[in-house]
């Protein structure tokens, strides 16, 4: 069985990830990480996310992937050290000094980060000649190079299945550092793939259009592909966004969950279910293709003229509680809801509950008709049980 690997920024995102279905989850620590803008983890927050996860018979992966200066030589090995005492699972690594120093002072098993760019069998054997257990695959690798790959290399391969592409070959842009100073290989990028831009001719003259010029790539979605990425071999399928919220891990995990486990249990009746391309669609603000995976990479998978990225608003709020005797559930709202709206409740426990919102209570139980306040607790009355950490969305 494949592994389901989703990403946490912190503590409460990593339990929603692992609680909705993923089968290990990937963050950062306090040092060489590529997160500059995440919150990450400190080592106390590491050793409880490990004994969280281990206590659920779980994993834990420490992104260790940034690109290495010399003033930070003498930090590794001492960095390294506290990872394994806090019994991590895996390091994912992309400076080959890193991946030497982790092989020769720690027993921590040693990941190749997507942003070596790893595309091909001899890349493979190299990274399995060192010692690595795990290969993330470039972004960019089509169904036959990854084949390929597996069937000459014994070693674990891990894919990205979900979430943000990069206009670089997987991250390997310098376009921040020219535009703003910041350092797109150590956490810093600007997302220059992003802006808008002028389109100037040979002479410097303005090619007018009907909208500006830019270059940002749509987001990747391997839902359709996940039968045959199965059937590949593959280790690992990898959701990216350790800055998305607890509503988009949850969505995400518990979508490619259901579809992993539905192909797994009957392989011959399995059917795609359009109806979650939908529901992945509404929790991003951007359009999502296969990418390079089915060979189809042209102006299709990507924005050249311009896009509107619209904010969520399809999260409603999270159950913190429910009383089976009165049929209260006490949430916390995260977007506007009122009387009268319809409503999907989904968890881990259970199928979607349709409801359509009915009575809504303050806490002092007076009716209210419309929650509006960011993290106002009220409660709701529902017929059909429903569990902590179940969400609702419209």
């Amino acid at each position: 069985m494949p592994e389901l690997l989703a990403p946490a920024g912190d503590m409460e995102r990593l339990k929603y990830a692992l609680i909705y279905g993923a089968d290990a989850v990937y963050i950062g620590g306090p040092l060489l990480g590529l997160r500059a803008n995440a919150i990450n983890f400190s080592f106390d927050e590491i050793k409880e996310a490990c004994s969280y996860a281990h206590s659920m018979n779980k994993k834990i992966y420490v992104t260790v992937n940034i690109v290495l200066h010399n003033k930070e030589l003498k930090a590794v090995i001492d960095y390294l050290k506290h990872l394994e005492e806090c019994n991590v699972d895996a390091i994912i690594v992309s400076d080959l000094t890193i991946v030497k120093l982790a092989l020769e002072h720690t027993k921590i098993p040693v990941h190749i980060s997507t942003q070596a760019s790893s595309m091909n069998v001899e890349t493979a054997k190299f990274y399995k000649s060192l010692g690595c257990e795990r290969i993330v695959l470039a972004r960019e690798c089509s169904k036959e190079e990854i084949s390929a790959i597996k069937e000459n290399v014994d070693i674990e391969l891990e894919c990205f299945i979900h979430g943000a592409m990069c206009a670089g070959i997987s991250g390997r842009c310098a376009l921040s550092n020219l535009f703003t100073g910041r350092d797109a290989n150590r956490g810093g990028c600007a997302q220059i793939c992003r802006w808008d831009f002028d389109l100037l001719s040979e002479n410097k003259e303005a090619i007018k259009g009907d909208k500006e010029f830019t270059f940002c790539a749509k987001d990747l979605s391997m839902l359709k592909y996940i039968p045959d990425m199965i059937d590949q071999g593959i280790t690992s399928f990898k959701i990216e966004g350790r800055m998305r919220s607890i509503y988009y891990i949850a969505t995400i995990v518990n979508i490619y969950r259901k579809v992993i486990d539905s192909y797994l249990l009957d392989k011959e009746n399995y059917k795609y279910n359009p109806d979650y391309e939908k529901i992945l669609r509404n929790c991003a603000n951007r359009d999502s293709v296969p990418q390079f995976y089915n060979g189809v990479n042209d102006s299709t998978c990507g924005y050249y003229n311009g896009r509107v990225e619209v904010s969520n608003q399809d999260f409603l709020g999270v159950i913190l509680d429910y009383d089976k005797e009165s049929h209260l559930a006490t949430v916390q709202e995260r977007n506007l809801f009122k009387v009268g709206d319809k409503a999907i409740i989904f968890g881990p426990n259970h199928e979607d509950i349709e409801i359509t919102i009915e009575e809504i209570y303050d806490l002092d139980g007076n009716k209210i008709a419309l929650v509006r306040h960011p993290m106002e607790i009220v409660k709701l009355r529902l017929n059909k049980e429903v569990f902590k950490y179940d969400l609702i969305r419209k």
